[in-house]
């Protein structure tokens, strides 16, 4: 089909999809432990109707040994076409009211602007609508062999890890099509060719065996919080670059990412300046960041006049592509071990080291995912870097290792909001990703 008529037919299409994709954002699939489960599930039974619906009569829900669902499903191509696994999750990430939302999360709303507001407008449900608005472009009959998997635990311990090891051959492909990125400005398409990897430790320090009073013995007994802080600021420097001992760090040879965009899409508050050194590029995609992502300790609320004798916090470390993610770890936790003040007693409990990744490049299928993204926006496809990690694609690389990988998306990093209060989408930059993957998924037909 020629590319200006599967332009109109998309453009036809998306009044359903985006009422689809409404639908989908009002139903709150959460599925962090402590949430209710039946929204998770009712969010698996509904996208599982919309895809069978669109082409995939025999998709279905997948057991699993534990956790939600996720959702496999495939159409045969033509003999010998080739094969393409489409990615994305129903899931989504709470959104506490507490985070400054203007809009209700769960419920879908257009602003003035076009866009459309609410939890997982953006990620990933805007990928399941990518997807589905593809197939019904093709009236469900695509020109190669499609296959299908869309997880249900991506935002928290995902089990999709364990299914692709226990079920390699359901993966077999030359195309892996990961719907779960975006470009950094909506309308200026680029590819993502790296992504960090992220490894976690939850640290306790303690100084006392029991709780003291404040005024009687603060000044003598060391504080268990203040120890802590000591700590954690001993993980970056001055200018806030990582300062922990063997971590692995680059530069970044893609695109450059402005740092007008990347102010417009983390606007800091009066006076703040920005961390780290080197292009923004640098900082995000090729260098390790760190943060203290939770602590222990007791609330403002319930405090009183003692020296606390523990206090915890969780730190998380994205970690650059090429990187050992036992080996960072491991720098990691030795920091923590010797680097805490006054001879406070130190505790470390790994959590996680999950791997950064690296694109294959020089394939034909990527190619061609460069081509059709270079038509369906009508300018030149960028490569860039992602700071966030899907641990995932390792696995699905180990699967299959001659497969090639195009990670795209409808998502925006200047306004999308991801994880963030009013998280939400442009309608068009789905219109133009779902013209994207029809091209994409043509021209491997032609060969």
């Amino acid at each position: 089909m020629p590319a200006s008529s599967m332009a109109a037919k998309v453009h036809d299409l998306m009044p359903g999809v985006i009422e689809d994709l409404k639908e989908l954002i009002s139903i709150p699939s959460i599925a962090f432990p402590g949430y209710p489960e039946e929204p998770v599930h009712a969010m698996a039974q509904r996208t599982l109707e919309l895809v069978q619906e669109a082409g995939f009569a025999d998709a279905r829900l997948m057991d699993v040994p534990w956790g939600y669902p996720p959702i496999y499903g495939e159409i045969a191509g033509p003999p010998g076409s080739p094969v393409v696994v489409l990615y994305a999750h129903y899931d989504v990430q709470p959104a506490a009211v507490s985070q400054g939302w203007t809009t209700e999360p769960f419920m879908p709303t257009v602003k003035d602007d076009g866009r459309i507001y609410g939890r997982g407008a953006a990620d990933d449900k805007s990928g399941i609508a990518t997807h589905l608005c593809t197939l019904r472009a093709f009236d469900g009959q695509p020109p190669v062999t499609l296959r299908l998997i869309l997880e249900g635990m991506e935002e928290t311990e995902s089990n999709l890890e364990e299914f692709v090891e226990a079920h390699p051959d359901l993966f077999q492909c030359d195309l892996f099509v990961v719907c779960d990125m975006g470009n950094l400005v909506a309308g200026e398409p680029v590819l993502t060719t790296a992504l960090r990897g992220d490894v976690s430790c939850a640290v306790t320090v303690r100084t006392l065996d029991h709780p003291l009073h404040s005024g009687v013995f603060g000044g003598a007994a060391p504080d268990a919080m203040m120890a802590l802080a000591r700590l954690l600021s001993s993980l970056v420097d001055d200018a806030g670059e990582v300062a922990v001992a063997g971590v692995t760090t680059g530069t970044w040879e893609g695109a450059v990412q402005s740092e007008e965009s990347f102010r417009d899409g983390a606007p800091l508050l009066p006076g703040v300046s920005l961390i780290g050194t080197g292009t923004i590029s640098d900082r995000l995609w090729a260098k390790p960041s760190i943060n203290a992502i939770g602590v222990d300790i007791t609330s403002i609320k319930d405090s009183s006049n003692v020296i606390h004798p523990a206090a915890s916090a969780k730190i998380s470390m994205r970690i650059v592509p090429g990187s050992n993610p036992e080996a960072e770890l491991d720098a990691l936790v030795a920091h923590l071990e010797t680097h805490a003040p006054w001879g406070a007693q130190v505790e470390v409990k790994r959590v996680k080291a999950a791997p950064a990744f690296l694109v294959p490049g020089g394939g034909a299928a990527v190619a061609a995912a460069r081509e059709a993204m270079t038509e369906a926006f009508g300018m030149e496809v960028s490569e860039v870097g992602s700071g966030g990690s899907i641990p995932l694609l390792q696995t699905l690389h180990e699967a299959c290792p001659s497969a090639e990988f195009a990670l795209w998306g409808p998502e925006d990093m200047e306004k999308s909001r991801i994880h963030a209060s009013d998280e939400s989408v442009d309608p068009a930059e789905i219109e133009r990703m779902v013209l994207a993957q029809a091209l994409l998924l043509e021209k491997l037909a032609a060969g």
